[in-house]
């Protein structure tokens, strides 16, 4: 058993010792050398992870040049209700939920991993009359500007949690049974990206 001890220790001491020692060329797996924000180029995959808890989808492809970035992603909310994140006030007889749709987005790192960024996106919503059922589409052009931080764990995997501005012209539905829907103008919306760094240079 002491033998055993003895080799355990001598095995951690020496994966120590050359950690140590590839940690002065490299870095640490929390601090690269060089850091992830230095890089030149890079291309990323990531997807808005909450999407898939409600039965729908979010993937987004993006390349990085020095600060810049752009971005390129396809949304479907499933069952979740857009409505949850208007700031003004809402009819609850209404649901309102993302179909799929486009979004283009441009970035620039103004600090580290921090990105600012605007975005278009063309969403079609469906908007549901709870009383009643019924679903109509309702398309929309959404501008907007966001702010996210990208946390890398080591070269590859990283989480980017931020925030969401949505502003759009003021648009109405009639239904059926007389009621009308009206989209909020103004929204703030968290998000939180799950993504990969597949290709990148320095």
């Amino acid at each position: 058993m002491k033998k055993h001890i003895i080799l355990f220790v001598a095995l951690i001491s020496f994966a120590t010792t050359i950690s140590a020692q590839s940690d002065s060329a490299s870095g640490t797996f929390w601090k690269p050398i060089p850091r992830n924000y230095e890089v030149e180029q890079a291309f990323e995959v990531e997807s808005l992870v909450p999407m898939f808890f409600t039965g729908g989808y979010h993937f987004a492809v993006c390349y990085r040049y020095n600060k810049f970035r752009f971005r390129a992603s396809v949304i479907n909310g499933g069952t979740y209700n857009a409505d949850t994140q208007a700031t003004g006030d809402v009819d609850e007889g209404y649901k309102r939920y993302y179909t799929t749709s486009p979004g283009f987005f441009f970035g620039y790192n103004v600090w580290k991993n921090l990105e600012l960024y605007g975005y278009y996106e063309r969403h079609t919503f469906e908007v549901e009359q709870m009383s009643t059922g019924e679903k109509q589409d309702l398309p929309s052009n959404d501008f907007g500007i966001g702010i996210s931080y990208q946390f890398f764990f080591g070269r590859t995997f990283y989480i980017q949690p931020g925030i969401h501005s949505y502003f759009r012209a003021e648009q109405s539905i009639n239904f059926a049974n007389g009621g009308t829907y009206t989209i909020p103008t103004f929204e703030l919306s968290p998000v939180v990206r799950i993504g990969a760094r597949l290709w990148r240079k320095y």
